[in-house]
This record gives C-alpha cells, structure tokens and sequence, in this order.
C-alpha cells in the first residue's frame, strides 16, 4: 500500500507542459479579479489614481520624441534615416509593445513577492500569480494602443486592414512574455537580486531591440556591420517590433518574414516549456524561502 502511494505522489508532481496553461483557464475568474485589483493598487492612495498608469507612458514617448527629433535632431539623422513617416508616429509603433513587455517581465519577475501572503496559503493556485501581473498590465497596452491610432488619424495615417495583425503581435508576444515571467519569477524567488538584474537587461535590451534607430538605415549606410545584425534579430522583440510597424506604418503581412516568424516561435515557445518548468519544479520551495 504505502508503495502504491508513492508512486501515485511522483506522477503527479510530474511536469507536464499544458498543466500552468490548464490552471489559468480553470482559474479565469480569479485571474480576471486580481488582475483588476492588482492595476489598481499600484496606485492606491495617489491623488489621481490609475490614472498615473496612462501618463507616465504618454510622457516616456514625448520625452523620447522631443529629445530624437528635436534637441539632437542633427545628431540623429542616421537614426532617422529612411523612415517615410514622422518619427513619432514611427518610435510610437515600437513603444507600444515594449512597454507591455518591459512592465509584465519587471512585475511578472517580483510576482510571488508581492503576493507572499497569497504563496503561502495551503490551497491557493500559486501557478495563476505571475500571470496577474502580466494581466495588469493589458489594460495599459489597450489603452496605449488606442493611443497610437487616434495619433496615427491626426497624422492621416487611418486604420487599415493590416492593422488587424496587432492582435496576432500582441498573442506572439504574450507567449515570449509568460515564458520570461514564469521563469524569472520562479528565479527571483531564490534571488532577490535577480529583479535588478531583469532592469539592467531591459535597459541595454531596449536600445538593441532596436526602438528608437532605424536598423536598415544604418546597415545601408555602413555605420552598423552586417554581422551585428544577426545579432540583433536574435532579440526575440526585435520581430514583434517590427511586427507592430509592419501593422501601422509598413503594411505588410506577418507570413511575409517566415525565417524571423520561424525563429521566434521556436524561441518563444521553448522559452515557455522551460520557465514553467523551472516553475513547476521550484514551486513547492517558494513558501519556505519567502
């Protein structure tokens, strides 16, 4: 009998790769409640409320904007070199997804810390906390993306067809997101220190990505060599950002870079068995370390 048992415990804390997705649809409504609660307390107490959640973005842009293509706008004219619309409607096209990305990986990452009382209940569904944060932060990517297309109208860049495929970018890059999420939570659990790490790397990442350069312009005219751009597609980001201009500005379609497409979702979702993995793996230490 007390054989039996035992095996019947290894199986099932045996890994398999569908058991976080099937947890989070089991949970969709504790999901969808957190998260909304989670969105707002990040500003509870504040004057102005979640309303700091959509300036902060909106001033990043404008700050980056004025600094590109006003304060250095002579400095600059390699970086802007060869992109046909206004340089803020083309920084906006890549913003949009990097902030969504840089919020849900830095919250995601800090996830069972911030929510430690919750990690150490006996019958809670741990799995679903690093999503909350990833969840939270939708609603500012919805609103940022309304954002960019009322500004896209008042340049007389109106929707078009093409601009559909910001839902299938955005799936791509949720699933890359959740990946990194799971794993970096699961990491600084154990690390602390792992959270400054995730903000270092982002830091660098976003200048490599690259958001505020045009690549081409300058592989074109020789100041960046071709060997570094292999490098810079491996950045996973790098086709999600693209992806995001080919939907506004460039009007092409996803299928249209099959080796860059090929390549992420290979990345991203072995980037997704290996975070839950280590999640699922590490899961039953979280409440002893926090």
């Amino acid at each position: 009998m007390e054989s039996n048992i035992t095996i019947i415990d290894s199986e099932q804390q045996r890994f398999h790769v569908l058991d976080i997705p099937w947890d989070l649809v089991a949970n969709r409504s504790l999901l969808w409640s957190l998260g909304k609660n989670d969105f707002k307390q990040k500003f509870a107490g504040s004057y102005l409320g979640v309303i700091w959640a959509f300036v902060q973005p909106i001033v990043t842009v404008l700050v980056y904007w004025f600094v590109f293509q006003m304060a250095l706008n002579v400095g600059t004219q390699a970086t802007k070199a060869g992109i046909q619309a206004p340089y803020v409607l083309w920084l906006l096209g890549g913003l949009v997804p990097w902030f969504f990305f840089n919020d849900a990986l830095v919250n995601g990452a800090n996830a069972l810390i911030s929510y430690e009382y919750l990690v150490k209940k006996v019958v809670f569904q741990v799995s679903i906390l690093p999503v909350v944060k990833v969840f939270s932060s939708l609603f500012v990517h919805i609103f940022f993306v309304v954002f960019t297309l009322l500004m896209y109208a008042l340049y007389g860049y109106f929707p078009t067809v093409y601009m559909l495929q910001i839902v299938y970018y955005f799936a791509a890059m949720l699933v890359l997101s959740l990946g990194l999420v799971y794993l970096c939570a699961a990491l600084t659990a154990l690390f602390r220190d792992m959270s400054q790490l995730i903000t270092i790397a982002l830091q660098v990442l976003i200048w490599m990505t690259p958001i505020m350069w045009n690549l081409q312009a300058m592989l074109d005219g020789g100041r960046v060599p071709r060997a570094l751009e292999i490098i810079l597609k491996l950045n996973p980001m790098f086709y999600i950002v693209q992806g995001y201009r080919d939907a506004l500005l460039d009007h092409q379609w996803f299928w249209e870079h099959p080796a860059l497409g090929a390549y992420f979702w290979v990345f991203s979702l072995v980037m997704f068995v290996v975070g839950t993995r280590v999640f699922s793996k590490l899961e039953p230490s979280f409440a002893d370390v926090l």
